[in-house]
């Protein structure tokens, strides 16, 4: 596999937009995208929907200067507006927090005031559908308070972030090494990464805690840190917690991940965010084993069915390609590792008239080849977003992105690239 080029991605991301062009659906008040392109019903969400292509299109606008992914970009604020008043979800990636993060971004880059009205009246039917604990039955960070705190930080609101992760501090469990808790109602087992589990509370209350100067949201997120930390299984060197404990739904959910969403790639993010608010080097050394154990996984080749099957941002390459552009960015060690994650993109992406597009595999099904997404967790836009990053890392240009994602913690550049 030949070491991509800068230009390499970027023609590749190009492609990419021009699949996601292809595929939005023309509506009375703008653009939209389905989950799928075979799917008939429009999804403004954040995960999977037309929320999620928005900010990949701002962030074509700003590298390449191109208004016409501006346009697109408006327009589909135009349609996630439309959807506000009928969305029954209120959380950051599947429902209303996370269309006001578009919204705002949309406002902010592009000076779009009626993005920025609608991204008001979505905060405040979230705020309206607060039942004094959480908003449905999940209390993570993808449908539940974490993430409904971290989408109201990054449009602004910290008195709704607050309102958000009160309710973690009355229900904290004490264990051997810290704490942990419910993240979702009913469920047994108690899980522990980023998007369903501890660390994802443990990032919006450090997140949280800074911005509202909340000395006891932060003392909570090192102790749900400290649990989790307790349960690594590799070694000093390395770091990889379970799944959950006991093991949640053991049919469908691996025991082990390295992804965003349930494994080292999205951990390192939490310790990140950990080492900028409390400092010293305990947190830094723990996102140093967290790469430690992603460079020496195996990945991104597929080992075996069902250990690597997916290319986008949430649980697949995309996302462990953020965590080594960090790395380069802040510690010049990561590049080696991002230029094999961006070769295989590359060279898994299929690539027609139609434009490139990423097919994710599902080996406990036939066909185990699933149909292109569009959206930021499985599809184009998440994968765009990153390819895009990558091949201006590659030239020493800007390695920020147009929109800060709402659990992704900026960058500090402390080396030149």
């Amino acid at each position: 596999m030949s070491t991509p080029h800068p230009s390499d991605a970027e023609a590749v991301a190009v492609s990419a937009l021009e699949w996601l062009l292809a595929t939005a659906r023309p509506t009375g008040s703008g653009l939209a995208w389905t989950t799928r392109p075979s799917d008939d019903e429009l999804n403004p969400s954040l995960y999977s929907g037309t929320a999620g292509v928005v900010p990949a299109l701002l962030e074509a606008e700003r590298h390449f200067g191109d208004a016409r992914y501006g346009d697109a970009a408006m327009r589909g604020a135009r349609s996630i507006a439309a959807a506000v008043g009928g969305w029954e979800l209120s959380s950051l990636y599947f429902g209303l927090t996370g269309m006001a993060v578009a919204l705002r971004a949309v406002h902010e880059r592009l000076g779009d005031a009626a993005a920025g009205a609608a991204a008001t009246r979505a905060l405040g039917l979230v705020r309206s559908r607060f039942d004094g604990t959480r908003w449905g039955p999940q209390f993570d960070l993808l449908g539940g308070n974490a993430g409904v705190a971290l989408g109201a930080l990054a449009t602004g609101d910290v008195e709704l972030a607050v309102l958000a992760v009160t309710p973690y501090t009355a229900t904290p469990e004490t264990t051997r090494a810290g704490v942990h808790g419910e993240t979702r109602v009913g469920r047994p087992a108690r899980l522990h990464h980023f998007s369903h589990g501890t660390l994802g509370v443990v990032h919006a209350l450090a997140a949280v805690g800074r911005a509202a100067d909340r000395a006891d949201l932060i003392e909570l997120a090192a102790a749900g840190a400290a649990d989790v930390v307790a349960r690594n299984e590799a070694g000093p060197e390395g770091f990889l917690v379970p799944h959950s404990d006991p093991q949640d739904q053991p049919e469908r959910n691996e025991r082990y991940s390295y992804g965003w969403c349930n494994g080292p790639a999205g951990d390192a993010q939490a310790f990140r965010l950990l080492g900028e608010v409390l400092g010293g080097p305990a947190w830094s050394a723990l996102t140093d084993r967290c790469w430690h154990t992603l460079t020496h996984s195996g990945l991104p080749r597929r080992l075996r069915p069902g250990f690597w099957d997916n290319s986008g941002r949430c649980c697949g390459t995309a996302g462990v390609l953020a965590f080594a552009c960090d790395r380069y960015v802040e510690h010049g060690d990561g590049l080696d590792f991002a230029q094999v994650l961006v070769a295989d993109l590359l060279a898994r992406a299929t690539g027609d008239t139609a434009g490139a597009r990423w097919s994710n595999t599902e080996h406990r099904t036939a066909p185990s080849t699933l149909e292109p997404t569009p959206g930021w967790a499985m599809g184009n836009a998440g994968i765009v977003r990153e390819l895009l990053r990558f091949a201006r890392i590659g030239t020493g240009a800007d390695p920020g992105y147009a929109v800060t994602w709402p659990d992704h913690p900026a960058t500090s550049r402390r080396r030149s690239c």
